[in-house]
């Protein structure tokens, strides 16, 4: 944007807004930049008219917290200049940011002779920065603390449970040995992955909760994969009548099979919940790309509700469903982001979604 038109000079006469921009000096940036770290002394106010600039306070020696960000024809640094004490926070303008800066002394001397109405709106602005700041900082700390209560609850769940699924896989090894029969062999193995599956899940969590994602990566073929969702949940998708079609070709990539087959799992689950009992369509297909290996989930459900759709990837966002923790697409997210790869989504309602993941595939 231009910086006439920023709404920092509409606070003064034209006079005054003319003279600010003509001492105002203009830096863009390519890459990210630190514009100005916490605790240094201040010497400008920035104006943002391109790009973005975050700030963050300082939580450890190496660790930041973002408590706001700053977009075209916001202003930052404004507090400083007010009252000469050090910066409150970091500032770093990511690539492709235009700023212009002000000197502070040139500032405050046009602020002497600004009119009431110019300072007025200046300080409303700075409070509606303080107001989003503090309840951004609120938020963040409310969900600290469920994910720290999360990690505890999982932890307890995965150390009283261990003991059960240690009964339940046992018995089904038995019943394997006394049952030679092909169906009940089959039934025992897929009792066996359902356990291992239920502790992995309750890990994942676990691993989640924590901000990290363990992955023990290997050559996957996402058709096997596939195959292998296909059999975990077949008695789940007869009983809630659903139909699932599988397209994919041959493609292969370096990827921990258990957490992808989670992302299938919660995407899919998700689908199936939203059906309502009513049964309905799923279709997964897989293919390579010039660079990725491609997926797309696609189901003919009711859609994601627009209230939710800006947050659909954050912890705890969840909607119409009785049993649900909103942690489905959070940890779907976290494990293809673990992958290094992408994943986004197309809603319409009462025509249906589809999720695309990409991930980076094995190039001979």
């Amino acid at each position: 944007m231009d910086l006439a038109s920023h709404r920092f000079m509409s606070y003064f006469e034209p006079e005054q807004a003319a003279h600010l921009c003509q001492i105002a000096i203009l830096e863009s940036f390519v890459e990210e930049t630190l514009v100005f770290e916490e605790g240094q002394e201040v010497d400008f106010l920035y104006l943002v008219l391109e790009g973005e600039v975050e700030l963050s306070k300082r939580i450890d020696s190496n660790k930041y917290q973002t408590v706001a960000v700053a977009k075209p024809d916001d202003f930052i640094g404004e507090l400083g200049v007010l009252d000469g004490e050090p910066r409150s926070a970091r500032a770093v303008a990511g690539g492709g940011s235009t700023l212009a800066k002000i000197g502070r002394e040139a500032l405050i001397e046009t602020l002497q002779f600004a009119k009431g109405s110019a300072v007025l709106q200046m300080f409303s602005f700075i409070t509606k920065n303080l107001r989003d700041t503090t309840d951004q900082y609120v938020n963040q700390f409310v969900h600290k603390q469920k994910m720290v209560l999360l990690g505890e609850m999982v932890s307890t769940i995965i150390h009283d449970f261990k003991s059960p699924f240690t009964g339940i896989k046992l018995s089904s090894e038995m019943l394997k040995e006394m049952h030679p029969d092909q169906e009940s062999q089959e039934w025992c193995e897929l009792i066996q992955l359902q356990v291992q599956r239920m502790l992995g899940m309750a890990e994942e969590v676990l691993e989640f909760s924590r901000g990290n994602s363990v992955l023990n990566k290997k050559p996957v073929h996402l058709i096997q994969t596939l195959q292998q969702f296909l059999k975990l949940n077949r008695v789940y998708f007869d009983a809630a009548k659903v139909d699932l079609v599988i397209r994919v070709t041959e493609v292969i990539v370096e990827a921990d099979e258990n957490k992808i087959l989670r992302v299938l799992q919660n995407l899919v689950g998700n689908a199936v919940e939203a059906f309502g009992g009513r049964g309905g369509r799923v279709e997964i297909a897989a293919w390579e790309s010039e660079e990725w290996a491609e997926i797309s989930i696609y189901d003919n459900g009711p859609g994601i509700p627009q209230s939710i759709k800006e947050k659909l990837f954050e912890p705890f966002v969840t909607y119409g469903k009785r049993t649900g923790t909103g942690l489905g697409t959070a940890i779907a997210k976290s494990i293809v982001d673990a992958h290094q790869g992408e994943i986004t989504y197309e809603s319409q309602d009462q025509q249906g979604t589809t999720f695309y993941i990409r991930l980076p595939k094995i190039t001979s």
